[in-house]
């Protein structure tokens, strides 16, 4: 199956303003009660004819909570299969409203079905098969978002220098689908475009043909006449992106339509280094946690609080999860970065969709079942309540020295930690482990002798620290000793280390040339990208070093890499590439 990259721009995000307390109790008393019973409600099973829309659109939004993507199918190119998904089912959508969603984001891709030339026409048989897959998830008594999606890179983004040919095209497009959709109840939402950039021109210009594009969308839909007088319509910022001055734009041009059915859209993947593992950004670090924080601050200060709702159309981890490549995201940091955006969206009343790719991340679409069940526990508990976790979920436990007591810091996350517990057995405080302070939990040396058992390499126990609500995290006790690196030669195309793991993770890859500047493809930064640069191979015993990163190398010149793991060691190894060939060795610390 492939892994298609899915064309995004995330930016950094400006801090935003601290809002009063005022705006705070606001955001609570009108928003927290519709959204908690949206969440919570799985019994009921209501056709399309029993959702009653609420009239005010921030009541309207907060019942679509929590929200899915239907990703990489009809906004697949050029078909809906070619992205390695099977055509959607009318049962797909009956399995995801039974996962407790109440509404679905479908996105659709025109272009490649649609004449390039005036009047601009939608192939009949792909409208047909929109309208079909958009009133399966209507009949489901699911809340519908459609849209305009990866247009926005192939044509949209010509407007600067086709800026008639586009609009024309644009409000043609709109023109078909209002039409089409023109009777469907309000329960159905149009969204004008995905992610809009408009790269070959100025930030001046950006503003004014987003504000061009959303006003157009705006007057299209309305003057369409039926349902879509009132329906809620969807205006996003640039590129979906929820820095300050990118929602400032946005905020000017809602109030301008004076209308009370619009909401505002936007996207959150994390900070960005944390999102792929890049530039260090192996844990969900105060960097992180501080960058969804704002993230989400500036949503409620711009929006939420002056009676504007907020729909995140897409959320997710850029490269988390991936069945079919090694995890680029330590498992328990990205369980806390979604637990962390379930709390954060509630806080401030947004809703939030899941950026579901297909069946090689969250829902396999051939079997209708989660391709990580605990993952996506973690994802539902937080629509309703939060969880505590700790500083990481693995203990190291080195085979080649004396066992020691080992410690995690608790993030009770507002919660009361209530014990440690072995399967069915819970742990005795005081004699397997001590919890100083409410939050040091430090296992002690005859408790992980005990769970270590024979010490082989790996994972010896798994245990769970339980709180009093939410989910309990889970804690690896892991033999390891330091890995071991080889020396190899290979090629450009195809180099790998002789790795011997020993139980232990690979974190990073830092790659420096002998002055110590960067080396690599990701320049900026002398720490590599995960799956893009380097990639543990734990079957095989190696570390690939993929063509990209061996590409990007200077001829002749040593390299300098050095291995992050997570139990905290490092390993140096030296490369160099002359012409095709490349040679590794590794290098023995000085005594």
């Amino acid at each position: 199956m492939k892994d298609l990259p899915r064309p995004a721009h995330h930016r950094s995000p400006r801090p935003g303003r601290l809002p009063s307390l005022l705006l705070v109790l606001a955001v609570m008393l009108g928003l927290a009660g519709g959204t908690s019973t949206a969440a919570t409600d799985d019994t009921a099973e209501p056709s399309r004819s029993a959702v009653r829309v609420p009239a005010r659109a921030m009541d309207a939004v907060a019942a679509m909570q929590p929200s899915w993507n239907l990703g990489n199918t009809l906004d697949a190119i050029p078909h809906e299969t070619n992205w390695g998904n099977p055509k959607a089912t009318r049962e797909l959508f009956a399995t995801i409203r039974g996962q407790g969603f109440r509404s679905v984001r479908i996105p659709v891709t025109w272009s490649d079905h649609q004449s390039a030339t005036a009047p601009y026409t939608v192939d009949a048989a792909y409208m047909s098969r929109v309208k079909e897959v958009v009133d399966w998830a209507l009949d489901e008594g699911l809340y519908v978002v459609l849209n305009v999606h990866h247009d926005s890179w192939q044509w949209i983004d010509d407007m600067p220098a086709d800026h008639d040919g586009v609009l024309a095209r644009f409000n043609s497009t709109w023109t078909q689908i209002s039409q089409t959709f023109r009777d469907e109840p309000r329960t159905l939402i149009f969204e004008s475009v995905n992610e809009p950039v408009f790269e070959k021109t100025t930030a001046d210009q950006k503003v004014t043909f987003l504000r061009e594009l959303n006003t157009s969308f705006h007057k299209v839909v309305r003057s369409s006449g039926g349902g879509n007088t009132d329906r809620l319509l969807m205006l996003p910022t640039e590129a979906c992106t929820p820095s300050q001055n990118l929602m400032d734009d946005l905020y000017t041009t809602i109030k301008s339509l004076n209308d009370r059915n619009l909401v505002a859209t936007v996207h959150y993947y994390s900070w960005y280094p944390f999102s792929v593992n890049v530039a260090g950004g192996t844990h969900y670090d105060d960097k992180a946690q501080n960058d969804l924080n704002d993230a989400f601050a500036r949503m409620r200060d711009t929006f939420v609080a002056r009676g504007i709702p907020v729909y995140l159309g897409e959320y997710g981890l850029l490269g988390y999860p991936d069945t079919n490549h090694p995890s680029r995201v330590e498992r328990g940091e990205a369980l806390k970065y979604y637990e962390h955006l379930g709390h954060a969206a509630r806080s401030v009343g947004v809703t939030t969709a899941l950026w579901d790719p297909g069946t090689w991340a969250y829902l396999n679409r051939e079997t209708q079942k989660w391709s990580d069940p605990a993952l996506f526990a973690w994802i539902k508990s937080s629509w309703t309540t939060r969880s505590g976790t700790a500083s990481f979920d693995k203990v190291f436990v080195p085979k080649s020295e004396p066992i020691t007591a080992k410690g995690l810091t608790l993030h009770p996350n507002g919660t009361r930690f209530r014990g440690l517990w072995h399967g069915r057995t819970k742990l005795v405080e005081g004699r397997d482990y001590t919890l100083f302070d409410k939050t040091r939990l430090v296992l002690t040396a005859g408790a992980l002798t005990r769970l270590t058992g024979d010490r082989e390499y790996g994972v010896n126990a798994t245990l769970q620290a339980r709180f009093s609500r939410g989910l309990p995290w889970q804690i690896e006790v892991v033999t390891y000793d330091e890995p071991v690196l080889s020396d190899a030669t290979g090629r450009t195309d195809a180099f790998t280390i002789p790795t011997q793991y020993r139980g232990d993770v690979l974190a990073t890859m830092e790659a420096r040339y002998g002055d110590g500047s960067n080396a690599g493809q990701t320049d900026w930064t002398p720490y590599q990208e995960f799956n893009k640069s380097f990639s543990p191979d734990y079957g095989k015993d190696t570390i690939i070093l993929q063509p990209e990163f061996l590409d990007a190398l200077r001829d002749g010149e040593p390299v300098t890499l050095t291995f992050h793991f997570y139990s905290g060691e490092k390993l140096m190894y030296h490369v160099k590439k002359s012409g095709d060939s490349v040679t590794g060795s590794r290098v023995t610390p000085a005594s």
